[in-house]
């Protein structure tokens, strides 16, 4: 059995017993019912996932930033050149990236992955010089999308594995939340076209400015995920597809047919890493935190492969990139924070982390009326 079967195979919906137990111990906390709003549904979809009522403190937490380049950037869909993503990983080894300060503030640490640079990695500077990074890498960046698949079935599929291998490692070293981290110019292209071909939309309403485009770039970048999309046969749901009536879901695209195949196409390796990553803290049973745009799209493909994979993931933040409120909106998820944030990185994950945290403290920490002899509402 290959490692993505097997961590498919170990994938279960949250306990019924424990989300109820929870429920009802919320009802009974001192306080109004309700009234820590998004954090109370928090405390109980993580009780679910545990499978007892309290559930973990998610702590210690790891960030995983997986890095990797795409061939679409000769499409020029970014201003940056394609070196900033190796030079970036170098910086997030010294400890210069925003995704260090906000992580060192928490005490979370910061993982690196290699899995599809397309430059041999410098190991940087700094105290923290050559830490935390993994050579975990797939191939040299994807391909054009625009002129072929970014990638070959067995290349998504090992960097799936990828994902799932460091999301075990990271829960075997001791840690109870793993948030999502990404790096890679040109990535927020390939997570329009994913998101497009997951969730059925049009590729105006998922393509934004990513690192910064002008308008004209803009309407440049909305038509190269279009054609894209057309070459590959993902630009249009199936006629036959149902809407799912269901709060939070809509018509499924096209890519939903064959998840693989559609990643394999038009998403990108480090894409292909994080879908793992969610896989794999869903089958440890580890909350996941989910950072941005590529994040988001990433889990329409692991949500694709294993629905109960979303019981273990949250939502840290809402990106101003369009099709990142799309993405949440076809999973069901509700961010934690609205920061107008679209610098991925993991940063967004991380600030969220401490919500995710009191959530559970909560649940574990609160009196409840009988306890306290508080006198309940008549």
């Amino acid at each position: 059995m290959s490692l993505l079967n097997e961590t498919l195979a170990a994938i279960n919906p949250a306990d019924a017993a424990a989300a109820a137990q929870a429920r009802d111990r919320q009802a009974r906390m001192t306080k109004p019912t309700g009234s820590l709003g998004v954090l109370e549904d928090l405390s109980v979809q993580l009780a679910g996932l545990a499978g007892e009522c309290p559930p973990p403190v998610p702590e210690p937490a790891a960030v995983a930033v997986f890095a990797g380049d795409h061939g679409v950037h000769a499409q020029s869909v970014t201003p940056w050149p394609q070196e900033v993503t190796g030079q970036m990983v170098a910086n997030f080894l010294a400890g210069g990236a925003v995704v260090n300060a906000f992580a060192a503030q928490l005490g979370a640490s910061v993982t690196v992955v290699d899995v599809g640079v397309g430059t041999v990695l410098p190991v940087g500077e700094g105290p923290h010089a050559g830490e935390g990074l993994l050579d975990r890498n797939v191939r040299r960046g994807t391909r054009d999308m625009t002129e072929e698949p970014a990638m070959t079935r067995d290349e998504a599929l090992a960097a799936i594995e990828v994902g799932i291998t460091v999301a075990r490692d990271l829960v075997a070293a001791g840690n109870r939340a793993l948030l999502t981290g990404d790096m890679g110019i040109a990535n927020t292209t390939a997570s329009a076209a994913l998101t497009a071909a997951f969730t059925g939309a049009d590729a105006a309403a998922v393509t934004g400015a990513g690192t910064g485009v002008d308008a004209e770039t803009l309407r440049h970048k909305t038509d190269v995920v279009r054609r894209a999309l057309a070459l590959h046969g993902l630009d249009a749901a199936p006629a036959s597809a149902p809407v799912v009536d269901t709060p939070g879901r809509g018509l499924a695209g096209p890519g939903a047919a064959d998840p693989i195949g559609a990643l394999a196409a038009v998403g990108g390796l480090e894409h292909a890493a994080i879908a793992g990553f969610v896989l794999g803290a869903a089958a440890a049973r580890v909350p996941v935190v989910l950072d941005g745009v590529i994040a988001g799209s990433a889990a329409l493909v692991a949500a694709s492969l294993a629905p109960a994979c979303l019981d273990a993931a949250v939502a840290g933040h809402r990106s101003t990139e369009p099709g990142h409120g799309v993405a949440l909106a076809h999973l069901g998820l509700t961010p934690l924070v609205d920061l107008s944030l679209r610098l991925g990185e993991g940063t967004g994950a991380v600030l969220a982390l401490p919500l995710v945290q009191a959530s559970v403290r909560a649940l574990r920490d609160v009196a409840t009326f009988d306890s306290a002899g508080v006198t309940e509402k008549q």
